[in-house]
């Protein structure tokens, strides 16, 4: 079975490391052949090809690049597979428009599209000619659902990570408390995630400052960057939190950050599913989260609250910092329980 990912490779976040993840469990795999493509120079590129993975890069600038939709049809004529793919929106429009052309050609690969959000999906959305989606929760497949997908067409495999390497990955220490200049033991809450709308970290700094009477010794940190960082650098000092709440920007360590919170927190409005968060599970974290999306699907009621209650995020923080409680990751959000779930579409289809 010859398999051809793609996926555009703008950034390098949690879906990027899903498409590495899955490349890298499906090499061991017999009958299976697969190549990547991706965008010239990404990191998902380089890392791929770091994990032995067979990757064309190739000129990518624009979401819908002709061009990237010309060297796709030119490699899939080459090596001709029986499946394309595609793990992202862009993937998949280029996908569907190289299948039409590669009919013409004689040849109809099969279509598989990974879903990872619970954004509405529009009527003339190319997603629907996809031959499966695979919806990372069930909160996604939901959403899908509701757009008129068939239900037979939408398989949920949840996103899964590789535990010991994220371990391994946290490497030495960060010192978030020396890098703010505070005294070793401050307790700090950290967030990791893009600085978006669907992010609401809004409600995390108003949860912040409902929490200050309570515990004034803790300090907030977010680090992310994005279009909605400086509305939130207002709040903080709209709030008087300047003190208390830091917006760090990017932080390429994410990890070792992680390990360093006393308490990780997700105060998104909707979340597909939520890689940071399996990723502070298996560090051994305690995380709070709003019961968005599929956050709901990996962690339990009692570490839940609802989106954009800010002073119920900041009760159960405090709750989590004085009786901390780790979640294990569950069994279906490791990487080989992800690949053998993608490989089962992938057999159903061929």
């Amino acid at each position: 079975m010859r398999v051809l990912h793609v996926d555009s490779g703008r950034e390098f976040r949690g879906g990027q490391n899903q498409v590495r993840l899955l490349a890298r469990e499906l090499a061991g795999e017999s009958g299976i052949e697969q190549r990547l493509v991706t965008r010239r120079g990404s990191e998902l590129a380089h890392r791929a090809t770091a994990e032995g993975v067979a990757v064309r890069e190739i000129p990518w600038a624009l979401g819908l690049d002709p061009r990237a939709w010309w060297r796709l049809v030119v490699e899939a004529l080459a090596w001709p597979p029986d499946l394309i793919h595609a793990h992202n929106g862009h993937a998949v429009t280029l996908a569907v428009w190289a299948r039409r052309f590669l009919h013409l050609a004689g040849s109809a690969p099969r279509i598989v599209a990974t879903r990872r959000v619970v954004f509405p999906v529009r009527s003339r959305s190319t997603l629907h000619q996809a031959d499966v989606v695979v919806a990372v929760s069930a909160a996604v497949r939901s959403t899908l659902v509701a757009a008129g997908f068939p239900p037979g067409d939408i398989v949920v495999v949840h996103d899964g990570i590789d535990a010991d390497e994220v371990r391994h990955a946290a490497g030495p220490s960060f010192g978030i408390r020396a890098t703010l200049g505070l005294p070793p033991g401050t307790p700090v809450v950290t967030n990791v995630a893009a600085l978006e709308r669907a992010k609401d970290q809004r409600t995390l700094i108003h949860a912040a400052h409902a929490a200050r009477g309570a515990r004034p010794d803790l300090h907030w940190v977010i680090a992310g960057d994005g279009p909605e960082r400086r509305a939130l650098a207002v709040e903080v000092g709209k709030l008087d939190l300047s003190d208390r709440v830091h917006l760090l920007g990017h932080v390429p360590r994410a990890d070792a950050l992680l390990r360093e919170s006393d308490v990780v927190v997700m105060s998104s409005r909707a979340e597909g599913l939520g890689t940071v968060v399996l990723h502070a599970l298996a560090l051994g974290k305690p995380v709070v989260a709003t019961a968005g999306g599929g956050l709901a699907e990996i962690l339990p009621p009692r570490w839940l609250v609802p989106v954009g209650d800010a002073d119920a995020l900041a009760r159960r923080v405090i709750d989590a910092l004085d009786h901390p409680s780790p979640v294990p990751l569950p069994a279906q959000c490791t990487a080989s329980a992800m690949a053998a779930g993608v490989l089962a579409v992938y057999r159903s289809l061929v």
